[in-house]
This record gives structure tokens, sequence and C-alpha cells, in this order.
């Protein structure tokens, strides 16, 4: 069965009357265990809301944290909608949407992406040229490195930014900001074909560190030590950039990846989750250092400004958007709902490159 939707007297669109999507029926660090696939009634605007066709959503290392209920620390209870970002186009408005028709190319943030379809406020809706792919990295993981780098790591010119995991979604953009921002990059990742990649866009020096000891590496070759700090990995790896940190130097804690399959305890700790010994806390004070977390929703009044900025630099060739379908796993190329599953264990294998991406429909 199908419906005909004209919510606004836009043109008529056809649409089913039921799809699926992702919904987290309880708490698991284990994403499978945690969420289902439920076919529910089709989606219907109120006077200020859109819907959207889903055609490509983007995975983040946070669905494992969401999922476990590490985030929310307890007060977000199951069931509930899974997904942070997608793309697609208008297939229904509300009465009140005027700057936005039916067919129109949409990104969007929200916590239900992982659905055949979704519904959003207008003012959550980003216009984009086409329904495209290479549009998903400016969302979480390109705001996420453009707003955590320009406001919290207050980046300058001339200035040696660190970058960990720099060769995933989040951290191959953060490579390319300090870049176009004119400051020297290095670059941590897990294999030689990730140190290639990082350098295919900028990055001055990728440490393997799997093969290379990261501490030995910046003490030897920067006695200047490191200016800022993009840190995901937590554990070890923060302690190791910390030590390294210049006078007034910053570090801007986004994650601590490492820990997020580990599941957290009680208070959201895990043995990857930063801190500061009483020596690190000595050299807090004596380098007058910094160390900021970032958390995106926090940001949300320059959302538009930077997704707008980052689509600007995409397109006129100063940015590069690098997606991962997964077509060099074991279960890629992603496509359809049911392979989001597949992506985000595929994320944590450490194999993939850029943004991983899911063909939606």
């Amino acid at each position: 069965m199908s419906v005909s939707s004209t919510s606004n007297g836009s043109d008529s669109t056809v649409l089913p009357s039921t799809f699926r999507k992702l919904v987290c029926t309880k708490l698991s660090k284990n994403f499978r265990e945690a969420a289902v696939l439920k076919t529910v009634p089709m989606l219907k605007p109120g006077p200020r809301e859109i819907v959207i066709r889903n055609r490509f959503v983007g995975i983040n290392s946070t669905e494992i944290h969401r999922t476990a209920g590490s985030y929310s620390m307890g007060v977000l209870t199951p069931p509930f909608d899974l997904g942070f970002e997608g793309v697609g186009e208008v297939v229904d408005l509300g009465k009140d949407v005027t700057h936005i028709k039916i067919g129109d190319s949409i990104a969007f943030m929200c916590l239900s992406a992982f659905g055949e379809y979704v519904m959003i406020d207008k003012i959550q809706a980003l216009p984009i040229a086409s329904v495209k792919p290479e549009y998903v990295p400016f969302m979480v993981s390109g705001l996420t490195a453009d707003l955590a780098l320009r406001n919290a790591g207050r980046i300058k010119k001339g200035e040696t930014v660190l970058v960990t995991a720099a060769a995933g979604g989040t951290g191959s953009l953060a490579v390319q900001y300090a870049k176009l921002a004119g400051c020297h990059v290095i670059g941590t990742c897990s294999s030689e074909s990730k140190a290639e990649y990082l350098k295919s866009i900028g990055c001055d020096r990728p440490i393997v560190y799997t093969k290379e000891n990261v501490g030995d590496v910046l003490r030897k070759e920067y006695p200047k030590k490191i200016d800022v700090v993009y840190e995901c990995i937590g554990g070890e790896m923060f302690s190791t950039c910390f030590e390294c940190l210049a006078h007034l130097g910053r570090m801007v804690i986004i994650g601590f990846v490492s820990g997020y399959a580990e599941g957290t305890n009680a208070e959201g700790c895990n043995a990857a989750t930063p801190y500061l010994s009483k020596r690190q806390t000595m050299l807090l004070l004596t380098r007058s250092l910094s160390v900021s977390g970032f958390y995106l929703y926090d940001h949300n009044p320059d959302w538009n400004e930077s997704f707008a900025r980052q689509v600007k630099l995409f397109e006129e060739g100063s940015l590069q958007s690098n997606i991962d379908n997964g077509k060099n796993s074991e279960k890629g190329p992603f496509k359809g709902i049911e392979a989001i599953a597949d992506a985000i264990e595929f994320l944590y294998t450490k194999k993939s490159q850029g943004k991983v991406v899911v063909e939606i429909q």
C-alpha cells in the first residue's frame, strides 16, 4: 500500500505506507545486540517539519557509545532511535516550510538517522547541491574537526598540530583544516597505506604507531613540542600527547575511541578514559597548558556557518571529501539499512580510511 503526500500543496509524491528504521531496544556495547530493525508507519510532517527519503548515512565511533548508554549516564532508556547524520531528498513537508520544496537535496543531523525515511524540523535542514555521499563527512566529523580546532584549539598560522587517528573520518578533515590554517601537521595512523593517504591530504609527518613509538618520534623530531593536539584515542595515547605539549599548548579531547567497545562503568569511565597523574598536573600548571573537552551539540549555533564553509571549500577544490563504503571489507560495499551493523564493526577494525558511509536506498 502507498500513500500520496501533499501536506503543503506541493507536488504530489507517492510514499510507502511504512518504512524501516533501527531502534535500540536494550543497552549493550554490542551494536547488533542493541539494535533492532523495525517497520513503522510512514511519517506525517507537522507545519514546520520535513520528511526526507534517506540515501546515505554516516557511521561514527559514538554509535556504540550511545547504545551502551555511556553518553546518557542512565538518563536515556530504550527504546530510542539510532544514527546521527545523513543526506537525502525531500519527499514531504509541512505548510510552514517555504524555503524548501519537494525534491530538494538535504543534509541533516538528528538522533534518528538510521531509517529509510527521516523527519526533521525545518531549521535542521542543510541544503546541498545534490544527493552525494561526499557531503556526509562535513556533518558530525567535519563540524567536530572544524569547530574543535577553531573554538577550542584556537589554532594559529605557524603552529604545530598533532591529530590522532588522523586517517579516520574526523581526523582526515582535522588534518586538512589545520593545513588550511597554515599549520605544520603530524598525524598518527595504524598502517603504511594510511600514512600514504595522509601525505596525499597534506599531513607533514604521518606516524605509523604500529611501527614507530609516537612518544619517541615527538621527542626526537619536535624538541620545541606541540602547540595543539586533536585527540580522540585516549589511554596511553592521551598521556603521550599531553607530555609533548609546548608551553601554552592546548589539547582538545573529542573522545576516547580505544575504550568504546569495552563499555563503561557507572561513572561513564573505562581504561581509556583520559586522566592526569600528579606529575602531569604540575606540567599543566608550569607550562600553562589547557585541556578542553569538545561536545558537538554544545556548539550548534555555529553549525550552519561551519557546514557552509566546508561545502564551499569542497566545491572549489580546496578540501577533499574521502569516504569509505566498505568496498575493501569482507561484507562491503555497505548497502541497505541492514548493512549498518557491518559498517560499525568495520569501523572498529581500524581498516577504514576516511568517513565510513552506508548507502540506504
